[in-house]
């Protein structure tokens, strides 16, 4: 007989979602529990703007009264207008070790996709590739970097047991300080030179200017990633969104627009890598984790590199070398890291790889994102 599974409606609900995962991780040493308040945020029918043009149900499995699984079903019509296919996605997965559990989830995820019309479900998002995306499969020895996923090793198993496969790889690879070569630095001035390439610091002052730089780094985002496998152009509301978050946690330098003869053509966002100090908050409790970040901060030792984009007329002149080189020094010098991250790196992206595999770095993390057919076309 099939496990019974519940759509959550209420907040107490959204609460028992939210709160599952602790009994899954327990004591797992590289496990960065997440904020709860963060997660109720996200997971709100009106918590944050991507909710303006999507849908979701949020699954829970119970077995003997205990809670043993959760799962997100997601719809975004954005997909089929963007890339004329209904995809549906799945999310924020969280299982015991048993089969049932996972066929039960999927199942009811599945079914709630094909009344939308959904022929292809594609995950784990949560709750798009605009956020965090892939299930790890390589790489468990290390906890993740800031807004990156972690998962048992035995996810993988469940996922394909119910038929899904891999549709794409991201890459995360790991540099230090080795990458800031003399030849690297050659050719970012060469590159500056040739390009007549400056980089300055994205404003986060006055109020007019970080909402004029907010607007740039939006119209940049979606110009170089919209080409990208499976990417969707982010709303002006969820840009905003997402710097206000930004604005917490970043270094005022170490977000960076690159202009050429004065006019922005990319940009490059790095981040202190927070799990650092979070991953000691063991109960996900807003107090002590925000005063963890405040005051300890000076604790962390490495960044993440999370986005770097060029416009198209741009890309392969060597502009995203000299960001390289920069974002480096600053995180390498000013702020005393001892290795970063640049995560994450579709597998196909191969100018982007080759790149980082030139300076050096290390493919260390893989995250593997999966798909199924669940409806002809």
């Amino acid at each position: 007989m099939a496990l019974p599974v519940e759509y959550i409606t209420e907040r107490g609900g959204r609460k028992e979602f939210v709160g599952m995962p602790w009994s899954i991780y327990g004591d797992d040493p590289n496990w960065v529990p997440p904020l709860r308040f963060d997660r109720m945020k996200l997971l709100a029918p009106d918590g944050v703007p991507f909710w303006n043009h999507a849908d979701r149900a949020l699954l829970l499995c119970r077995k003997e009264g205990k809670i043993v699984g959760r799962l997100a079903a997601i719809h975004d019509p954005r997909y089929l207008a963007t890339h004329g296919e209904n995809v549906g996605y799945f999310g924020f997965f969280e299982s015991i070790d048993d089969l049932d559990v996972a066929d039960a989830l999927f199942s009811s995820a599945e079914s709630w996709l094909r009344e939308r019309g959904v022929v292809k479900v594609v995950g784990p998002l949560q709750p798009s590739l605009n956020d965090e995306a892939g299930l790890l499969v390589r790489g468990f020895d290390d906890p993740p970097q800031v807004l990156m996923p972690y998962n048992p090793e035995y996810y993988s198993r469940l996922i394909e047991s119910v038929g899904y496969s891999k549709v794409k790889d991201l890459f995360a690879w790991r540099l230090d300080k080795s990458f800031l070569t003399e030849k690297l630095e050659r050719v970012r001035d060469l590159v500056m030179e040739r390009e007549d390439l400056t980089i300055r610091n994205f404003r986060f002052s006055p109020k007019s200017a970080f909402r004029e730089d907010v607007r740039l780094l939006r119209t940049l985002y979606n110009e170089a990633w919209e080409p990208n496998w499976g990417t969707i152009r982010m709303s002006e509301a969820e840009v905003e969104a997402l710097a206000d978050d930004l604005k917490l946690v970043a270094e005022k330098d170490l977000v960076l627009v690159a202009e050429r003869a004065g006019v922005p053509v990319g940009f490059v966002i790095a981040l202190p890598d927070i799990n650092q100090v979070l991953i000691d908050n063991r109960n996900g409790r807003l107090l002590p984790g925000l005063l963890r970040i405040l005051f300890r901060r000076r604790a962390i030792t490495r960044g993440r590199i999370l986005a770097l984009g060029l416009l198209p007329a741009f890309q392969r002149r060597g502009i995203d070398a000299a960001l390289y080189y920069e974002i480096g020094r600053r995180m390498t010098g000013p702020h005393g890291y001892t290795e970063s991250e640049a995560s994450w790196i579709l597998e196909d992206n191969h100018p982007m790889n080759n790149a980082l595999e030139m300076m050096q770095g290390q493919h260390y993390k893989t995250y593997r994102l999966y798909s199924k057919t669940i409806k002809e076309n």
